[in-house]
């Protein structure tokens, strides 16, 4: 049982003997639910930052979420290991960091670099369960390849549903900031219809069609219901628009000049987008409205999914997990969308909720990394973890631990610069957020103080003040990326160098919908 090999390890590192008399006097703690087999829900939202209600956000409307992190336990300070969805995907998806799963791009199949991999859902089918992916879950095009397979791996799920609405049928509604342009561009839709309609509704019902199913066999389960949304075009219906108001949202103000205080990588990051520079006030409230509209849309379809695990009574026995594969930018920093070192891109919401895991707790304000999920998810079910995967079992946090798994949280990033490519790695701690950057022939740096500077905006690296900080998180960060490079013993052929496929495109039947909202 979980608690018992918490109990134990502890003992072994006496800098854990606090917690021992915590688990020892915790009335809430049951040694024996564990003799029960948990089922996971994990629920992925794409392109989605901590405009979450619970999160502090006063303009969200986000009631189901809020829900879940009051049931449960959600973390602050939670960061992705790659700010763009493929190789975000793969690495929580197999708890490996981008260095080494080798996977730094869009297009590439988990298996194309790290071909013996076994992955979460792939885990759990080898402990005989059933392996759902309900939508996105590894890497699609979104909206090209709604409907289809896109960058899914086989070997990780026993059944798969490829969603695909009205969103989908109905593109050409859809306004484009840059026209005739189909994908990472701002774009934005009030849709028609219900929400059953839409790609992430029909997705919800499927997920929700699955859970009777499973309520009824008593079979285990490992359900992902990935979501393709609030990722652009923006689409939601008409309602969820109406619950925002465009003056509500202030656009970020931002000054060129503090581009010439970052290094050369960071300040194309985030003019990268020619078309979104310098954007109408009114067209950029139109867009965080939009936003705003499909973060309520994709919460309303989660909300769905959550009262009927209720409803079936599962949630007595499945751990529900929440999280997003990156944050977003909307206008910070004069930047929209991601692929950035800033903590908008980096930052996400991190929710767990079910059994062994304490309801009522404050929020964590630790830094920790998604690629902590999988032996997280491996702990709270008493299951192996397998010995290839670098992250961390937070676990010790949902029986009240205060004691800090991590002390810094790892992201990287590839730019493409005059010069050719430049690698960026950051750690975030509680305070400060580090970043640097490297060719061949040079590092620069950036440091943020979040005490004084939340929206990093005033780089201290030159500050004599902070040379003292900057040496001591320099270490960290060395020391963080060497081990983050070496190669996982237990994970099989490693394979470099590879390029991404490019698969064609698969039409899609028509759909007819109601013209009824």
């Amino acid at each position: 049982m979980i608690y018992f090999r918490f109990f134990w390890d502890y003992i072994y590192e006496l800098k854990y003997s606090g917690l021992i008399l915590l688990i020892l006097l915790n009335p809430q703690l049951n040694f024996s639910q564990n003799s029960q087999k948990f089922n996971v829900l994990m629920i992925i939202a794409d392109d989605l930052n901590c405009a979450i209600g619970a999160y502090g956000d006063p303009l969200a409307d986000t009631p189901n979420i809020d829900r879940l992190a009051q049931e449960g336990v959600f973390f602050t300070n939670a960061h992705v290991q790659y700010p763009l969805c493929g190789p975000s995907r793969v690495s929580f998806m197999t708890g490996l960091y981008p260095d080494q799963t080798k996977s730094k791009e869009l297009r590439l199949h988990v298996r194309q670099t790290i071909p013996d991999v076994i992955t979460l859902g792939q885990k759990f089918r080898m402990e005989n369960y059933h392996s759902i992916r309900v939508g996105k879950v590894y890497h699609y095009h979104n909206p090209r390849d709604i409907g289809t397979a896109s960058y899914d791996d086989q070997y990780t799920w026993d059944r798969t549903v490829n969603p695909y609405g009205r969103d989908k049928i109905e593109e050409h509604k859809i306004t484009y900031l840059k026209p005739r342009f189909n994908g990472g561009v701002l774009s934005w839709y009030k849709a028609s219809g219900k929400d059953e309609e839409q790609t992430d509704g029909i997705g919800a019902t499927s997920t929700i069609e699955f859970l009777d199913e499973f309520a009824k066999s008593g079979e285990n389960f490992f359900l992902a219901f990935g979501l393709y949304r609030p990722h652009v075009p923006f689409v939601a219906p008409d309602k969820y628009f109406k619950l925002h108001k465009n003056k509500d949202f202030s656009v970020p103000e931002n000054s060129n000049q503090y581009l010439n205080s970052i290094p050369e990588p960071a300040a194309i990051s985030v003019r990268a987008k020619k078309e979104q520079i310098g954007l109408d006030s009114e067209l950029a409230q139109e867009i965080i409205q939009a936003y705003y509209a499909t973060v309520s849309f994709v919460d309303a379809q989660i909300g769905r999914v959550l009262d009927k695990l209720t409803k079936t009574g599962l949630d007595k026995n499945t751990i529900v997990v929440f999280t997003s594969d990156h944050g977003y930018h909307l206008g910070e920093h004069g930047h929209w969308q991601k692929q950035t070192l800033f903590e908008h891109s980096t930052r996400v919401p991190l929710i767990f909720s079910g059994p062994g895991i304490s309801s009522g707790l404050d929020p964590i304000h630790d830094p920790v990394e998604l690629v902590d999920l999988y032996p997280t998810i491996m702990d709270l079910l008493d299951m192996e973890i397998p010995n290839f995967v670098r992250g961390k079992s937070l676990n010790p946090y949902f029986i009240g631990s205060k004691i800090p798994i991590r002390n810094s949280a790892l992201t990287e990033l590839l730019i493409k610069t005059p010069k050719g490519m430049a690698q960026g790695y950051s750690i975030k701690t509680k305070r400060y957020r580090l970043n640097r950057w490297s060719d061949e022939n040079y590092y620069e740096y950036e440091l943020y103080d979040h005490k004084y500077d939340q929206e990093e905006l005033n780089n201290l690296a030159s500050h004599q003040q902070y040379t003292r900080i900057l040496d001591s998180l320099t270490k960290v960060l060395k020391k963080r990326v060497k081990s983050a490079q070496e190669y996982p013993k237990g994970l099989g052929r490693q394979i470099h160098e590879v390029k991404p496929w490019l698969e064609p495109r698969i039409n899609l039947h028509q759909r007819k919908f109601s013209k009824t909202n």
